[in-house]
């Protein structure tokens, strides 16, 4: 049996078509695809540490680009890497990963944030957007990191 080659082509496009739509359709129902974060403060549950706010919250932002990467400045470092999310019936809340990040190791002055937020975002497992803000949670209630959106203002990745 002879296949025709254009026939080949054209499924092929189709494939592809559909599997770029899918994807379009994914970032379109993502509510934290394209979004820029700034730190507002880490909330431990830990009574003894309770709640920290960092002294500049420009220092520490957080992209989550529709392409699943994620671009942070923590502090004098910069850290990129991957991130997922999978909303659950109610958009607004859900499971939520970073990937491995990249991040530099610059010494940056105290006080700081940037050490604790790299050693814990391995352990982020879920989000919930309420009142405008973004809330990342540890796992077993490590404590929950609240960001507010950053609008109108240039991300800084240098």
């Amino acid at each position: 049996m002879r296949i025709d080659g254009r026939v080949v082509v054209g499924l092929a496009l189709a494939a592809a078509g559909l599997a770029r739509g899918a994807a379009v359709a994914a970032e379109a129902d993502d509510p934290l695809a394209g979004t820029r974060w700034r730190l507002v403060e880490f909330q431990s549950m830990d009574d003894a540490q309770g709640t920290t706010r960092p002294e500049d919250p420009s220092l520490y932002t957080l992209r989550l680009n529709a392409d699943g990467t994620a671009s942070m400045r923590l502090n004098c470092n910069r850290a990129n890497g991957t991130w997922t999310a999978q909303p659950s019936a109610d958009p607004s809340n859900g499971r939520f990963r970073f990937g491995p990040l990249a991040m530099t190791r610059a010494l940056c002055p105290p006080p700081s944030m940037d050490e604790q937020m790299a050693a814990q975002s391995e352990y982020i497992r879920g989000y919930l957007l309420k009142d405008g803000r973004l809330y990342l949670s540890l796992m077993a209630d490590g404590g929950i990191y609240a960001w507010e959106p950053i609008e109108g203002v240039p991300y800084e990745t240098e």
